[in-house]
């Protein structure tokens, strides 16, 4: 489409899609989603409004998952190429359809991009719309869904602002700390460093940092070393009088514990901190 006028892919390449986009087979309406977004450039505003975006919420709408799951992958991507109020009126009606579909690989692949559409929104639509989609699939049955989603956090923060985080997610993300899969607990202990940077040290230290010291003494190995390297980075971003003051100590209680695990995790976390903390503060 790209190598065509506009002209030319309204009277040549645009029929073909429309045809196309509803072809019996599912695997050719497949192609098609995963595909759209090369087309809509080369077109016109008026022909994207007027055909592209009922295409693309017919595919996210199509009654095979395997094409619901194409065309949720490509939601951000081709929404950017929409004027933000098409967006809230054609886009969003059809994400939340998608937010309970019947197929938990078509949820999965939407968690992965639905907070792209944010910035598009703006706040606004964002809190109203968007914000109750996020927290619905972070409570997802799915694995999978409610760790595509973490990763967004950060992203999510940074345009709601600590106020809404602490009133909407932060229950949210008290819930995936002590989630039952352990790759779900691994992805939120990932994001707090950089979740931690955007709340600021007061909030932190009130709302998550008992959090953090918990993970130490996690059933997963993987999670503890995770929780190790995340006290070193805590202590780097608040830096050491704040981390003597509130963190290490409640670390180095971590050393009571009954378990050899836990107390072998604490001398881990004792050494992982010598580089960057004195020893009159770990001993």
């Amino acid at each position: 489409g790209q190598l065509l006028s506009v002209s030319a892919n309204q009277a040549v390449v645009l029929p073909i899609v429309r045809s196309v986009s509803q072809d019996r087979s599912w695997r050719v309406r497949y192609v098609v989603a995963e595909h759209l977004c090369e087309l809509v450039p080369s077109l016109s505003p008026d022909l994207t409004r007027h055909e592209m975006a009922p295409t693309f919420v017919r595919l996210l709408q199509d009654p095979e998952a395997e094409v619901r799951t194409a065309a949720a992958v490509k939601l951000a991507a081709f929404s950017r190429m929409l004027a933000p109020e098409l967006v809230v009126s054609q886009i969003l009606p059809a994400v939340a359809e998608l937010c309970s579909d019947g197929s938990q690989h078509v949820r999965a692949s939407l968690a992965s991009d639905i907070m792209g559409l944010a910035p598009l929104v703006g706040k606004g639509a964002t809190i109203e719309t968007l914000l109750p989609l996020f927290l619905q699939l972070l409570k997802d049955e799915f694995p999978e869904v409610r760790l595509n989603l973490i990763g967004a956090l950060p992203a999510v923060n940074a345009l709601l602002g600590v106020e809404l985080l602490a009133t909407a997610l932060l229950p949210a993300i008290e819930e995936l700390a002590e989630d039952r899969q352990w790759r779900v607990r691994l992805a939120v202990v990932d994001c707090m460093p950089p979740l931690a940077a955007q709340l600021g040290v007061a909030f932190f230290e009130e709302k998550l940092c008992a959090m953090c010291v918990r993970w130490l003494q996690d059933c997963v190995y993987t999670i503890r070393e995770s929780a190790i390297a995340n006290v070193r980075k805590l202590t780097e971003l608040f830096g050491l009088e704040w981390a003597a003051a509130h963190l290490i100590p409640k670390v180095m209680a971590t050393r009571q514990s009954s378990n050899y695990l836990f107390r072998l995790t604490a001398l881990s976390t004792v050494s992982s901190l010598a580089t960057v903390v004195g020893s009159e503060v770990l001993y």
